[in-house]
């Protein structure tokens, strides 16, 4: 089995990247944050899962043991696949998808392709007492910061990204807990 692999980038493709490693290209799915983060020729290192099934032999790479362990806990779930659990990990940073399951709370996990409501409510339910007892990592200061998904639905109508409005309400002082304010300071923030 393939658990890491070390190399030479040698193409990009949708969505993958051809790992060069002593001669062989190793076709490595990666998520949409780290892919933009590759180029062509760059050194690059990851952790791999291998996802075999009857007519395929896959490898998706990782920047860190914590995110690897984190697809593997969402590929328990019934109903979630490598390419679902995969976008999972595109969406928001781990600490956000950890602290976001921890608190039982699927609105994130909704907006991933390929992850409707039921499905997003079973991993919260799955994996809310998993997420904390991660071997690797451990969710940080900053991302305890509760933030709603109505806040971040609001900035997104507003043409923010995801991660752009999980950024900026993560900058906006702690002190303020009410969502129209947090979302004027936030917009207030950005036009400076």
């Amino acid at each position: 089995m393939i658990a890491y692999l070390k190399g030479k980038i040698q193409n990009k493709g949708r969505g993958y990247i051809i790992l060069l490693v002593g001669n062989v290209g190793y076709q490595v799915f990666v998520s949409a944050a780290r892919y933009v983060e590759l180029d062509i020729n760059q050194e690059a290192e990851m952790y791999v899962h291998e996802h075999i099934k009857e007519d395929a032999q896959d490898l998706y790479g990782f920047n860190s043991m914590a995110e690897l362990e984190m697809f593997e806990l969402l590929l328990s779930i019934s109903g979630v696949g490598p390419k679902s659990a995969l976008n999972t990990l595109s969406i928001a940073s781990l600490d956000d998808l950890k602290t976001t399951i921890a608190q039982g709370d699927p609105s994130l996990l909704i907006k991933v392709s390929g992850i409707g409501r039921k499905t997003a409510e079973r991993i919260v339910l799955e994996l809310k007492d998993k997420v904390g007892i991660l071997t690797y990592g451990s969710p940080s200061a900053e991302s305890s910061v509760n933030i709603a998904s109505d806040e971040i639905d609001a900035l997104m109508a507003l043409g923010y990204t995801l991660q752009q409005a999980r950024d900026a309400l993560k900058q906006v002082d702690p002190k303020i807990t009410e969502s129209g304010e947090r979302i004027r300071a936030v917009l207030k923030s950005i036009g400076k």
